[in-house]
């Protein structure tokens, strides 16, 4: 029987309600003949509630502390999710990151994964049982709770299609697909149907929040093919898929990202080695550089320009 992967927003379980709505769904794909997994977000804004509760408790960084913490939102939707999954009278079983066999490195915040040993989820899915899975989640070979940083849910659904082999990944969002621009934005955007994990990886790293761009790497490398849809209708969304038989245009897209800040260095001296030695300095704070400028200036100075996540 084939596998599917379903993917769940904070959007889409925002509300008990919407847990309902997003359980008849996950239901209906199931008597539909499909094995079934589905990874979930946490409900709503609850990370950024999170996030806020330790900044009041904390001023402090506790990297470790934080992994635990932020990991309680996903677990809270798995669990609801799977009880209305049950009380429709099809039988789930909701797993944390680390339950569903998800290996990272140790990097708290921001792990990556090194793999994933879904023996337990296909032993689940042979009873019948839909698995319903935390998202943004893992744990480290030291037994370690880690979270894979923003849009770790979609990274989680993506890594669980490509272990299992699954038919496709479908990513379920507020928008039923991917634009040419944001339609909350651009009124007049228009739904691509189909386009390349080239193209897609190109609009998510540049501030398309549709998907996060960990996860289109993830669906390049292992062929993944990804459906992006609504959950709130059932219309055809927007397909992610390796190659190009599709229109060929000058501009498939445009993404925006508002969270982004700039950062001038001015005067600084024309040496070799000095951008090498500003970036591994940023770079080793984590901070994570997304376009660099350089414009030359006299006097043997230079001015540097980048740009970062704010």
């Amino acid at each position: 029987m084939a596998v599917l992967v379903q993917k769940y927003g904070g959007t889409s379980v925002g509300s008990p309600e919407r847990i309902q709505h997003v359980a008849e769904r996950i239901v209906r794909t199931r008597r539909g003949g499909a094995e079934l997994v589905v990874v979930v977000s946490a409900m709503g804004d609850a990370t950024d509630e999170l996030i806020g509760l330790a900044r009041k408790v904390s001023g402090r960084s506790h990297p470790r502390e934080m992994d635990m913490l932020l990991t309680a939102g996903e677990r809270i939707s798995m669990a609801l999710v799977s009880m209305a999954v049950n009380d429709l009278g099809q039988e789930a079983v909701s797993f944390t990151g680390s339950q569903s066999g998800i290996v990272t490195d140790t990097s708290h915040t921001r792990a990556k994964i090194l793999e994933v040993k879904a023996d337990r989820i296909r032993e689940e899915l042979k009873r019948g049982r839909v698995v319903i899975v935390a998202g943004f989640q893992g744990v480290s070979k030291d037994r370690e709770v880690t979270t894979l940083g923003r849009g770790g849910s979609d990274t989680t659904a993506v890594a669980l299609a490509a272990a299992l082999k699954a038919t496709e990944c479908e990513i379920y969002t507020d928008v039923d697909g991917v634009y040419t621009a944001d339609p909350r934005v651009v009124p007049g955007a228009r739904k691509i149907t189909r386009l390349s994990y080239d193209e897609m990886l190109e609009l998510a790293s540049l501030g398309a929040k549709v998907l996060h761009n960990r996860s289109v790497e993830i669906a390049r490398r292992f062929d993944v093919p990804v459906h992006v849809r609504s959950s709130f209708n059932w219309n055809e969304g927007s397909r992610v898929v390796r190659g190009d038989s599709m229109e060929q245009v000058v501009i498939r897209g445009i993404a925006h990202d508002a969270d982004v800040a700039k950062i001038a260095l001015v005067g600084v001296p024309d040496r070799p080695g000095i951008a090498s030695e500003i970036f591994q300095a940023v770079g080793g704070q984590g901070v994570n550089v997304r376009m660099i400028v350089q414009a030359s200036g006299s006097d043997g100075r230079n001015d540097v320009t980048f740009t970062v996540g704010s």
